[in-house]
């Protein structure tokens, strides 16, 4: 479906033109709320340089219809810090605020200050051949601009795997970037591990958690993902994210649990 070259186009150094590659499974004319969060990371990293911190943690909030358009982003520094910062970012349309988030970034240290823990990592199951993606993940532009590749949950709901990259870079012309890649994919966790039929039921998160123990490495990640629904209308997705070398970042999603309007 997508022929775009990125998720954004570029226009300034704070506002950027949605690409189809954005597009939202729910609605055509909306975006899907990884890119977004993404975009906002990127442009926090670009306005606040530091070579001394790593983020942390993102939490982003989705303040209504993320229109697949032309957005511009703003931030500040909450809470300064030499070690501990916290920095807000908003992305906004037509004078209307879409997505809120905050980043927390951390101060690093040399590589090896710190001892291994007393926890062995959990193995990372191996990336499958190229396989086809179910029919679902084609019809909408941002489940045509990743490739995916299933390890289990593919044809039916419930928990799922997926070793999943980016086709297209999150900003066209600029070089794609593993974290990147990580908050594009983290966002479809409550997609690819839904417990009812898509086509039935919309499951829709307003919000995003993701924590980070580090960056990822390579272009190849893995989202491992599993829904809980509660009878009266609320569900939400736990997840993790690895990549060849290991586990890297955890995230949850708030979710709206309603059947789909017929017609």
């Amino acid at each position: 479906m997508t022929a775009a070259h990125g998720f954004y186009e570029r226009v300034d150094a704070h506002t950027f033109s949605a690409t189809e590659a954005t597009m939202s499974p729910w609605d055509p004319r909306l975006q899907h709320g990884g890119p977004p969060t993404a975009l906002l990371a990127r442009v926090v990293t670009e306005m606040h340089p530091r070579d001394d911190v790593r983020i942390a943690r993102i939490a982003s909030e989705f303040l209504g219809p993320i229109p697949l358009a032309t957005v511009r982003a703003r931030t500040r520094v909450v809470r300064p810090g030499k070690r501990i910062e916290l920095i807000e970012a908003t992305l906004e349309h037509d004078g209307r605020d879409a997505v809120a988030a905050r980043f927390w970034r951390i101060a690093t240290r040399p590589a090896g200050s710190i001892p291994p823990g007393v926890s062995p990592p959990d193995p990372v199951p191996p990336l499958p051949p190229e396989q086809a993606p179910p029919t679902w993940l084609t019809r909408f532009g941002y489940g045509d601009a990743i490739e995916w590749r299933y390890l289990y949950g593919r044809d039916e709901p419930g928990p799922a795997a997926v070793w999943a990259r980016p086709r297209v870079p999150l900003i066209v012309g600029e070089p794609p970037d593993p974290r990147d890649a990580a908050i594009l994919v983290a966002d479809s966790a409550n997609g690819i591990s839904s417990e009812l039929p898509m086509g039935d039921w919309l499951f829709v998160p307003p919000s995003l958690s993701l924590a980070f123990e580090r960056y990822p490495r390579g272009d190849w990640l893995l989202l491992e993902a599993r829904t809980t629904l509660a009878d009266d209308g609320l569900g939400i997705t736990r997840s993790r994210l690895a990549d060849r070398h290991g586990w890297f970042a955890a995230g949850t999603q708030a979710l709206l649990i309603e059947r789909r309007l017929s017609g």
